[in-house]
C-alpha cells in the first residue's frame, strides 16, 4: 500500500525538494526567461510598429505611383495630342504643296501644248505657205512658157499695181 498511499516523510522532502526548486529557479531562471520575455515583447512591439510605418508608407508610395501614373497619363494623352496635331499639320502641308505642284505642272502642261500648238500651227503655215509657192510656181513655169501669155500676166500685174 506504500505506492498509493504516500508517507508523510515522503510528502514532506517533496515540499523542500519543491521548494529548494522554486527558490532556485527564480534566482537563476526565472529572471532570464522573463527578460527573454520581456525583450521578446518588445521584439514583436517594436515590429508592429514598424510594420505599421512601413503601412504607411507602402501608402503613402501607393499614393505617390497613382499620381505619377495620372501624371503619366496626361503626358502621354498631351504628347498623343501634339504628335496628331504635328501629323494633322505635315498632312496639310503635304496636300498644298501636292496642289501647288499639281497646279504647276498643270500649267506647265498647258504651256507645253500651247507651244505645241503654235510649232504645228507654224509648220501647218510653212508648209502651207511652200504648197503656194510650189503651186504659184508651176503656174507660172506653165503660163510663162508661152509669150504672149507672159505678156498678158505683166500687163495684167501692171494695171494692178497703181503708181502714186
Amino acid at each position: 500500500m506504500g505506492i498509493v498511499t504516500p508517507e508523510i516523510g515522503l510528502i514532506f522532502w517533496m515540499l523542500v525538494i519543491f521548494g529548494i526548486l522554486i527558490v532556485l529557479l527564480r534566482s537563476f531562471a526565472w529572471k532570464p526567461i522573463l527578460t527573454a520575455l520581456h525583450e521578446r515583447e518588445d521584439s514583436i512591439e517594436s515590429a508592429l510598429r514598424m510594420a505599421d510605418q512601413a503601412k504607411l508608407e507602402m501608402q503613402q508610395l501607393k499614393a505617390g505611383n497613382e499620381k505619377l501614373l495620372a501624371d503619366a497619363r496626361l503626358e502621354r494623352d498631351r504628347i498623343l495630342k501634339e504628335a496628331s496635331d504635328v501629323a494633322n499639320q505635315l498632312i496639310e502641308q503635304a496636300k498644298n504643296k501636292a496642289n501647288e505642284e499639281g497646279g504647276r505642272m498643270i500649267m506647265q502642261a498647258r504651256e507645253a501644248i500651247q507651244n505645241e500648238k503654235n510649232a504645228a500651227l507654224a509648220e501647218v503655215k510653212n508648209t502651207a505657205a511652200q504648197l503656194s509657192i510650189d503651186i504659184a510656181e508651176r503656174i507660172l513655169r506653165r503660163e510663162l512658157t508661152d509669150q504672149p501669155a507672159q505678156q498678158q500676166l505683166v500687163d495684167s500685174y501692171l494695171k494692178e499695181v497703181k503708181l502714186n
